[in-house]
């Protein structure tokens, strides 16, 4: 009788699980947003999740030079491209400093073609795009405010002129 397991093992031996989850998360990391089936991205929101409260413990002040290497390294076993490593503490784990958890958020996508697997889109909750297109947004009503506020003044302007030229 097996008992206490609570490792998903998604049909995988063990050193292709952390091989494929380790390359999922690296792909989130990347590119803020992945697609794969429900059942991975269930475990890689976890090893994610992992991650980033690592990566934010790391901005605090009163860590030792010894932890935020231990962290970076902890970090390292699991993301093995500096590149994207450097990105999660440097980048990612900022957006998050006042965020608690819950740092991602899986999207249900329906049925994959092939084989009716349900497909999920794995997601970082704060994403660099959606905060640009925010940014972005209060730009275009701030201007469409500033045109809606000049245009009555130069109809009022306009009227009179016509008034005149009618009574002529």
């Amino acid at each position: 009788m097996i008992k206490g397991n609570k490792v998903k093992h998604l049909n995988k031996k063990v050193g292709h699980r952390q091989a494929m989850l380790g390359n999922l998360v690296q792909s989130l990391f990347y590119h803020e947003n992945i697609t794969t089936t429900v059942a991975k991205a269930k475990v890689a929101r976890q090893i994610a999740e992992k991650l980033i409260t690592r990566a934010r413990e790391n901005q605090k002040a009163t860590l030792s030079p010894a932890e935020k290497v231990h962290n970076l390294r902890e970090a390292g076993k699991i993301i093995t491209d500096k590149e994207i490593l450097h990105k999660l503490f440097d980048d990612i784990a900022p957006r998050f400093a006042t965020r608690p958890g819950g740092y991602t958020r899986i999207l249900r996508v329906g049925q994959r073609i092939s084989d009716a697997s349900e497909m999920a889109v794995l997601q970082l909750v704060e994403r660099k795009e959606l905060a640009q297109l925010k940014d972005d947004r209060s730009k275009v009503r701030a201007a469409r405010k500033a045109k809606s506020t000049k245009k009555p003044a130069e109809k009022k302007a306009a009227e009179p002129k016509e008034k005149k030229a009618k009574k002529k």
